[in-house]
């Protein structure tokens, strides 16, 4: 398997669905490190809205018209990568740490499309789930959630503390409403299939494409 021509095949696959004058959510990681550029060999005219200040250097930097998110309230595509990606369209995201800024990118958008190579399906979803946590009360907030296991390093881009939650995901609806009921977590990485238009997926040298759901 070669990871880096799957992720590749996929991004270049989601870059030809975008069209000129739409409005483009970018994620952040290392599969749309492969989109950026392609939707920049297109040369459509398009603005952009990056969910990372890695993504918007990266966008910026190859001629794509990056714009501050408070000017915009509505996106005609989101493409982002994920974690995992199950069969019923759960997915897990937040391994770079910017999963709350890619959930509200990701829902504003009429389709979100989501790429990656063939090792990101899964069975099943499992943990860890990152979680994006406010740094006030968090001893309390840690205690609430364990297990959770606090990342070393920097900060979520809005400056939360980032962690990974291990406990059960037997249900994921179920551990994703908990997630978001329990004070002091800002954001947690499991996406709903209702956020997910639909997957692009690299496998060998072909580009898999799953619907989960229609265009709002």
């Amino acid at each position: 398997m070669d990871v880096d021509q799957e992720k590749r095949l996929a991004a270049e696959a989601a870059a030809e669905i975008v069209e000129n004058g739409m409005t483009v959510g970018l994620g952040t990681g290392s599969t749309v490190g492969y989109l950026l550029p392609a939707l920049a060999r297109r040369g459509l005219s398009i603005s952009c809205v990056a969910t990372s200040p890695r993504t918007m250097r990266a966008a910026s930097e190859l001629g794509l018209d990056v714009k501050p998110f408070d000017s915009i309230d509505h996106l005609d595509i989101t493409i982002d990568g994920a974690d995992q990606i199950a069969p019923d369209g759960w997915l897990v995201k937040g391994g770079g740490g910017a999963h709350t800024r890619e959930k509200i990118v990701a829902a504003a958008a009429s389709r979100f499309i989501v790429i990656g190579d063939s090792r990101k399906l899964v069975d099943v979803i499992r943990a860890p789930i990152p979680l994006e946590l406010l740094e006030f009360g968090l001893p309390a907030t840690l205690r609430r959630l364990e297990p959770v296991v606090v990342r070393e390093g920097p900060k979520s881009p809005d400056g939360g503390i980032l962690a990974d939650y291990h406990g059960d995901v037997e249900d994921p609806a179920r551990l994703s409403q908990w997630l978001s009921a329990t004070p002091g977590v800002v954001g947690h990485g499991l996406f709903p299939p209702e956020l997910v238009a639909s997957v692009l997926i690299g496998r060998g040298d072909s580009v898999e494409r799953r619907t989960v759901r229609e265009r709002r």
